[in-house]
């Protein structure tokens, strides 16, 4: 795994992600999808230019059921986005990496407005 990313699972989630310092983008992801391998490679890229200002984590929905399904990863790859503990925005399935990067830039305010959050 890449030097910017943290594997979690059930057991570190909550103080990793929900009480992180600063915002944290978990991907939902499985070793047997294809999908998640090229999302995989484009989160690698994104954490060597914005791991000082975000938390880039990988999360195996196989090994992790519970924290999957508590956060509505019905199908992967599966992006969520938090941000003082609440999700702020998620991508589901395939996109590319710029739309990541819209996200990661909205997120640490470096791009205009919020988007939708999630409750």
């Amino acid at each position: 795994m890449a030097e910017n990313l943290m594997e979690i699972d059930d057991s570190n989630f909550a103080p990793q992600v929900l009480q992180a310092d600063k915002p944290v983008l978990v991907d939902f992801w499985a070793p047997w999808c294809g999908p998640c391998k090229a999302i995989g490679t484009m989160i690698e890229k994104l954490a060597d230019g914005y791991s000082d200002q975000i938390l880039f984590t990988k999360c195996n929905a196989d090994d992790s059921q519970q924290t999957a399904a508590k956060y509505g990863s019905k199908s992967i790859p599966t992006l969520l986005f938090f941000k003082d503990g609440s999700v702020f925005d998620k991508i589901s399935g395939m996109t590319n990496q710029a739309k990541i990067e819209e996200v990661l830039k909205i997120l640490t305010g470096e791009q205009g407005a919020a988007p939708f959050i999630v409750q």
